[in-house]
């Protein structure tokens, strides 16, 4: 089941190259990647010098069978999971997306926002293009064909170059070519391994693990790298010389067991937890998590204070994306279905409850009120992450101000709007400081809570008909 309270990311996107196992290798990868993205999945193979796909609705376990992956013959395959932004939940959206042109194949799956893709499609379709589905993604294909009369590599720098935002991208040719792209500011992740002596992309660390590939590198920023049956070659394209690293990963998205910058995130989280014990010490009888999000805060929250930690809230993990809608009668049914409180725990206690993050407070709201019938003390909470009071143009689902509850009120206003008896969000410097990477001022995108933007975008156009991916 989606938390709607919870902020979502588009994708994850996986590819490897030269090795006969090339779909079920992917299939394990996008598995790995799931948490990613629940809205679709698809890979595409090549196979005979074309490139074949399958691709469905659902989470990859619901879209692939082994019948369905033994058809998908070839040994250069590219996948992609996909959280959709509103309206645009249909198959003819999922990825990867697949073009055929002048007798050759292509399919690419992407991660990330193109922010001046309204332009970029107003000019192409002047041109005569014509477009088959809603995704900034199809954009960057588009641009490719049309550049190929100066060359493949030529193709991908001058295509590169005309794209302003957040993107990650894998490309498939029917050559048999595995292209990953990461844009001059590094927003969204992509990782280089090796399997076998077959290279593997993908967006998290984790997927390296599930199919004991083994992790070489991040891509840097404005990198392009063209890997083939013969090897690999890296085109290193002018970056941004700042890097805008979306630091929502370290918080919220990626999967506590990948690595970025050296750091691995679970690590990272703790530390975040014991930078708010820091920050923010209360006396209390134990801290707490809602599973999942927050539990590695809430463990370093705990080592530092020397408060006990404990589980007050068991999660159900049977429930699905989506379940029967209650009726109006029992409408806190959807948020109690997902998690239910340890009673004999939690009467009577004081408790510390460690979030990563409060986008919209309604589900917070909910559970606190829970809290509160059964006879809890004193409710604190601390926020492993500063406020969300600005919207996320690069890729993440709020992109605007009115969907931020911390944008309309401060921070006592918001204590009192949850009914906590005290409220504490990690500050800025904090955050930067617990991922323990060098100068971090110079390397993460905050914009999110800062409100400082490192590519500029049209304000009044991101919500527009092309969709995010």
């Amino acid at each position: 089941m989606v938390d709607l309270d919870k902020p979502r990311e588009a994708c994850g996107i996986f590819g490897i190259c030269g090795h006969s196992e090339a779909a079920p290798i992917t299939y394990f990868g996008l598995y790995a990647l799931q948490h990613r993205g629940q809205e679709s999945a698809g890979i595409s193979v090549v196979r005979d010098e074309t490139i074949v796909e399958h691709k469905g609705m659902g989470l990859v376990s619901d879209v692939f069978d082994m019948e369905r992956l033994q058809q998908l013959v070839g040994d250069c395959a590219v996948g992609h999971v996909r959280y959709s932004t509103t309206g645009s939940s249909i198959l003819t959206n999922a990825q990867p997306f697949r073009v055929r042109h002048r007798k050759k194949s292509y399919a690419v799956a992407h991660n990330g926002n193109i922010v001046n893709a309204h332009i970029l499609k107003n000019e192409l379709e002047e041109a005569g293009s014509i477009f088959q589905t809603t995704m900034d993604s199809e954009i960057f294909l588009h641009l490719f064909v049309k550049n190929l009369g100066h060359g493949f590599e030529e193709a991908l720098i001058e295509t590169v170059s005309r794209l302003q935002g957040a993107f990650s991208f894998i490309m498939l040719t029917s050559r048999g070519e595995l292209i990953g792209i990461k844009d001059p500011y590094g927003f969204r992740p992509l990782c280089l391994g090796k399997l076998n002596g077959s290279y593997v992309l993908a967006s998290e660390t984790c997927a390296f693990d599930l199919v004991e590939a083994e992790f070489v590198r991040e891509l840097d920023p404005g990198e392009i790298v063209i890997i083939s049956r013969d090897g690999i070659k890296s085109i290193k394209m002018p970056h941004a010389g700042q890097r805008a690293f979306c630091i929502f990963e370290f918080i919220y998205f990626a999967r506590p067991d990948s690595t970025f910058y050296g750091q691995n995130v679970y690590l990272t989280r703790k530390a975040h937890g014991r930078c708010l014990a820091e920050e923010a010490p209360v006396e209390a009888d134990f801290v707490m998590p809602f599973p999942d999000s927050g539990t590695s805060a809430a463990i370093g929250y705990s080592e530092f204070s020397g408060i006990p930690f404990e589980m007050g809230m068991i999660r159900n993990h049977y429930v699905g994306r989506t379940f029967i809608q209650p009726t109006q009668s029992m409408r806190d049914f959807g948020v109690r279905i997902k998690l239910n409180p340890v009673h004999i725990l939690l009467k009577g206690k004081d408790i510390i409850i460690i979030e990563d993050s409060i986008i919209r407070g309604t589900t917070i709201k909910t559970r606190v009120k829970a809290l509160r019938k059964l006879g809890v003390g004193k409710v604190h909470m601390r926020v492993a992450g500063p406020p969300h009071r600005f919207p996320c143009h690069y890729g993440i689902d709020f992109s605007t101000r009115g969907e931020l509850i911390a944008a309309k009120k401060t921070v006592e206003e918001l204590r009192g709007y949850l009914g906590l008896d005290s409220l504490h969000y990690l500050s800025i410097d904090g955050l930067l400081k617990s991922t323990g990477v060098e100068n971090p001022e110079r390397n993460f995108c905050k914009a999110c809570f800062d409100g400082c933007y490192p590519v500029a975008f049209d304000e009044n156009l991101t919500k527009s008909c092309l969709e995010t991916t």
